[in-house]
């Protein structure tokens, strides 16, 4: 009994993590590619401006950390400030990760009226901004 158990968990968990891909090509072979996650997420770093303001930094970590309730594509949000010591971070000190379902959701998000808001509130103090999208993997 267990090893049939064993045998349907391993053939649903194969059936979830993998797809089998065909080549076409002269001599036909299968490949294990692994399934995409559901999820897009969307990584902004920013360096400010030398100078500004704690008080300036604080309006713009309220101003983003208020975006998921305004725009309901967002499914997740975290942010947290910079504290590696590798000496790597070229002056970028805050990241802010958001999750989406899909690039559509995405797309509704980036010209989205509260975005836009928020990059007013930003602007005058942002130096630089790095921005990375992935699909989980």
């Amino acid at each position: 009994m267990k090893s049939i158990q064993l045998t349907l968990v391993f053939a649903l968990f194969s059936t979830t993590l993998f797809a089998t891909e065909k080549n076409t090509t002269e001599n036909p072979t299968s490949k294990i590619v692994m399934a995409q996650d559901s999820l897009l997420r969307h990584v902004v770093l920013f360096k400010f401006k030398s100078g500004t303001s704690e008080e300036d930094i604080k309006k713009v970590e309220e101003a983003f950390t208020a975006l998921p309730s305004k725009i309901s594509q967002i499914v997740s949000y975290e942010w947290g400030l910079n504290n590696s010591p590798e000496g790597h971070d070229k002056g970028f000190t805050h990241c802010f990760f958001l999750t989406f379902e899909s690039e559509a959701d995405r797309a509704i998000y980036l010209p989205h009226p509260d975005h836009k808001a928020f990059g007013a509130i930003l602007g005058p103090h942002l130096d630089d901004v790095l921005v990375v999208d992935y699909w989980t993997k």
